[in-house]
């Protein structure tokens, strides 16, 4: 009998399923052996100009789609069969040395059906490790034994140092489907995932995803060192070169280089994607919905716009899909957080309280564009419904040619803490006042912020109030007051929507004539019948 896959496990792996030729050189002879299990291929000569070159050549010939191997054979792994197959630790590569992460390959299954070449990469020189049903333990009767040594591999991921005694049963970082990836942060739990990149996501037609057809890995032998993955892109708009150098740091560190190559034009291209899941939290929850009192990877987005200011949008689980844009110039950095840290909050074994926080720091100037936000409905925490990426203003245009170099920082909180009070919490309930009639169709808000720069708060030296605007209807009540039994504060007020378009709400805290928050952004979106 077949072992039952856990809740655990299933949730650990399915924040990715939300789709689920080099320079011949010399033959080295004196190339190091990552692996005496590992087959592998020639050497051959390797360097990133290559790929870019290669990248650059692809993209004049038309679109082939990667391979995918004895299709009547593989869409039968599905999830159960595929958690079944576990890669054997004793084959990864560089698993007696000299690289300190071996690196283990995912098998190709039912929601990975694409197969990528993997190769190691020492002194300029790569040689493919070539599949082998072998590396893999799995039950005898699997249908996967029908596959044969050209299969390839899914992905990959890396384990952790082989300094620590549990790197066999540790990893910190995966490739895996289309151009998907995602590490571990602070906390020691995965989360949300990025990707190479979004072409035309919440467009009137499909959006296209993209793959890492090719990946090299070059390891380190020191922990101070980054381990460093190249990977060729390629679909059916635009071909890539990326360069990622990795650290495996307090969380995880990825400097990533990438050169893009359009074949055609594309209605929304979008730079440094993340992807996330939100189905509720404190905020907004339906009525017997879930037992738990939240259930999310992210709990919203936070901007450092190119100006300086601080901005917090709390995700909302939409009705239908929706976009948002946050215009901008040359940001200093966005991305997906999860600010609650509480456990009694979630209530859940899978330790949503400990996923990452992911941030995006541009290393060179971006230039115009707007940070955008796409939210889809959701009805349970097995789906991605959350991407964020930054959108450049230029139309993207077949021929045109892109260079990106920014910084991922997979943490418990983003890596440059504002010297502004941060929002917390987010609540909504009926407007009006305890104790007497309700006004129909009124809401009241309560925005709670924590931070030192509300300390002055509670002497007499500063004068406070909550600095509210909104693109409809009216705002009426508001005040401000400390939270009893803590350090922070909440803005409180009432809105009165007029109709039932999507309200757009922003607030901060002003002191004395300074900010002393971040900027709380939200769109409320009128419920049916008011």
């Amino acid at each position: 009998m077949k072992a039952p896959i856990s809740r655990r496990d299933f949730l650990r792996d399915t924040t990715l399923l939300a789709l689920a030729g080099l320079v011949p050189g010399p033959v080295r002879t004196a190339l190091a052996a990552p692996s005496a299990a590992l087959r592998l291929g020639l050497a051959l000569v390797f360097s990133y100009e290559t790929l870019t070159e290669r990248a650059k050549a692809l993209a004049k010939k038309p679109y082939t789609p990667p391979p995918r191997p004895l299709p009547q054979v593989v869409q039968h792994i599905d999830y159960e069969a595929w958690g079944q197959i576990r890669y054997r630790t004793e084959s990864a590569l560089f698993a007696e040395g000299p690289g300190l992460y071996p690196a283990t390959f995912f098998h190709v299954g039912q929601f990975f059906q694409k197969s990528v070449k993997i190769h190691v990469l020492e002194n300029g020189q790569a040689r493919e490790i070539l599949y082998n049903n072998d590396y893999f333990s799995m039950p005898k009767d699997s249908i996967a034994h029908k596959l044969s040594d050209k299969t390839g591999f899914a992905g990959f991921r890396l384990q952790e140092s082989r300094n620590r005694e549990d790197w066999r049963t540790q990893d910190w970082i995966a490739f895996l489907g289309a151009s998907y990836f995602r590490a571990i942060g602070a906390l020691n739990q995965y989360g949300l995932s990025a990707r190479g990149i979004i072409v035309d996501a919440a467009e009137p037609k499909p959006e296209e995803f993209p793959d890492f057809t090719e990946f090299f890995i070059e390891e380190t032998d020191n922990e101070g060192d980054p381990v460093h993955v190249y990977a060729l892109l390629d679909g059916p708009s635009l071909t890539g070169a990326y360069h990622f150098a990795i650290k495996r740091t307090e969380g995880v560190v990825q400097d990533i280089e990438a050169q893009l190559f359009l074949r055609k034009d594309i209605g929304r291209l979008g730079f440094a994607p993340l992807t996330s899941m939100y189905w509720f939290s404190e905020t907004e929850k339906r009525r017997l919905e879930d037992w738990r009192p939240e259930v999310h990877d992210s709990d919203g987005l936070a901007i450092w716009t190119g100006g300086g200011e601080r901005l917090w949008r709390p995700l909302v689980n939409q009705p239908y899909p929706v976009t948002s844009s946050f215009v901008d110039k040359s940001p200093k950095g966005f991305g997906l957080l999860q600010r609650d840290r509480v456990f009694e909050n979630y209530l859940d074994g899978v330790n949503y309280e400990r996923r990452p926080s992911l941030w995006v720091e541009p290393l060179e100037d971006w230039g115009a564009g707007a940070v955008q936000l796409v939210e889809l409905p959701t009805d349970d925490e097995i789906h991605d419904n959350i991407v964020a990426y930054w959108r450049p203003a230029e139309p993207a245009k077949a021929g045109n040619t892109y260079r990106l170099r920014y910084r991922l920082h997979w943490l418990a909180d983003e890596p440059y803490p504002a010297a502004v009070a941060r929002c917390v919490a987010t609540r909504i309930g009926r407007g009006g006042q305890p104790g007497k009639p309700r006004p129909k169709g009124v809401y009241k808000f309560s925005v709670e912020f924590a931070g030192a720069a509300l300390d002055p708060l509670w002497g007499d030296t500063v004068k406070a109030e909550p600095i509210i605007s909104t693109s409809s209807g009216t705002v009426g009540g508001a005040f401000m007051e400390p939270i009893p039994g803590t350090k922070r504060w909440r803005a409180i007020f009432d809105l009165t929507p007029q109709g039932s378009e999507p309200v757009e709400l922003r607030l901060y805290i002003r002191g004395n004539g300074d900010a002393l928050t971040e900027t709380w952004l939200y769109q409320f979106r009128p419920p049916a019948g008011g």
